[in-house]
């Protein structure tokens, strides 16, 4: 009893107008029931599609820790935890391009096209954590963010218009609708890090911190709508393919 109440004198009240501090919680706790949902529903289904939301749960559920940890960061220390979050997305966004190979392998995917999209997942990540917290002065967030959106738009060359779209095409019915669906969330819901990126850094798009963005309040929405919407789509695709059987 004497630990548990010692424990509650150790929580950190949070203010009313604590947004970050909000959306890391809500986040965590979205993530986390959708990472619940997602494991309870893999045996719904055959052993193509249980893989695919398997990884949508492990997505889910790495990111939930992650917010979990960092929410506490952020109440303790009053900083961005952004080592934490690129830690974290070093192993999501990865696995988030995994979907689009297990999706396709139904079309003759090979696993060239699963390594060339964590590739540049990985350099997209790498190079955008070497701006926001290494070479974070002068010129440095610029070029090397430039570097990461430039390994960004190939992700989103290769599924909307390589050879990741013709094997969805290939494929056709639910595969194709999930490929277009996930490919919509890579073009416009990943643009959301790009927006926090360049609001947590200095350079000549300065004037969006005039604009009251947060760094934090954006990256922790985008990853919640993301993370949880890959994963429903896969689900979605998944429910309709079972129909049709």
């Amino acid at each position: 009893m004497e630990n548990y109440l010692t424990s509650i004198s150790l929580v950190t009240k949070m203010a009313s107008n604590d947004y970050v501090g909000f959306t890391f919680f809500v986040g965590c706790m979205a993530m986390m029931a959708a990472s619940a949902f997602f494991f309870f529903s893999m045996n719904d289904f055959d052993t193509k599609w249980k893989t695919s939301i398997l990884v949508s749960g492990l997505i889910t559920f790495i990111a939930a820790v992650h917010y979990w940890y960092m929410r506490d960061y952020w109440a303790t220390v009053g900083e961005s935890p952004t080592f934490f979050r690129y830690v974290d997305w070093v192993l999501t966004v990865p696995l988030m391009c995994v979907e689009f190979y297990l999706i396709l392998k139904v079309a003759g995917a090979k696993k060239s096209l699963m390594w060339k999209l964590i590739a540049a997942s990985i350099v997209m990540l790498v190079t955008g954590y070497f701006g926001e917290a290494v070479y974070n002065t002068g010129t440095g967030p610029a070029v090397w963010g430039l570097i990461s959106g430039l390994a960004y738009f190939y992700i989103v060359y290769e599924i909307w218009f390589g050879s990741a779209k013709k094997l969805a095409e290939q494929a056709g019915g639910a595969v194709l609708t999930a490929h277009k669906t996930l490919c919509w969330f890579v073009l416009v819901g990943w643009a959301i890090y790009p927006l926090g990126y360049m609001a947590g850094t200095p350079g000549w798009y300065e004037g969006l911190g005039n604009l009251g963005l947060n760094m934090d309040v954006i990256y922790n929405i985008g990853d919640a709508i993301n993370k949880i919407g890959f994963g429903l789509v896969v689900y979605g695709a998944a429910v309709a393919a079972k129909k049709t059987t």
